[in-house]
């Protein structure tokens, strides 16, 4: 998911991912309103939440039940690493180390 800064509309999606699926599919996305009610949904559930907002404007573009397209396969595979890492008692922890290591 991901949330804009204030100059612009806040935008979300949220992606479910299953091996039947054959690609991550976008079970909710929107602007405004319901993008603020999909981050507080995710927040209430424990759900990590992934700040991108040119990622978010290009999944809010897309049909709900709709594979992500190949192109958004590593974008997406990066979502998920930071899943995979993410810290709740440090929620900046796998930016901080990213960061560090792009500059080397």
């Amino acid at each position: 998911m991901s949330k804009s800064d204030t100059s612009s509309p806040q935008r979300a999606a949220a992606l479910r991912y299953r091996p039947e699926d054959g690609a991550p599919v976008i079970v909710a996305s929107g602007m405004g309103h319901l993008a603020e009610k999909i981050v507080e949904v995710a927040q209430d559930n424990g759900v990590p939440i992934y700040e991108e907002s040119s990622l978010a404007t290009v999944l809010t573009q897309l049909e709900l039940g709709q594979q992500i397209p190949e192109e958004l396969y590593q974008a997406v595979v990066d979502i998920y690493i930071y899943f995979l890492n993410f810290d709740p008692k440090d929620p900046e922890k796998y930016h901080r180390e990213k960061e560090s290591k792009e500059r080397t």
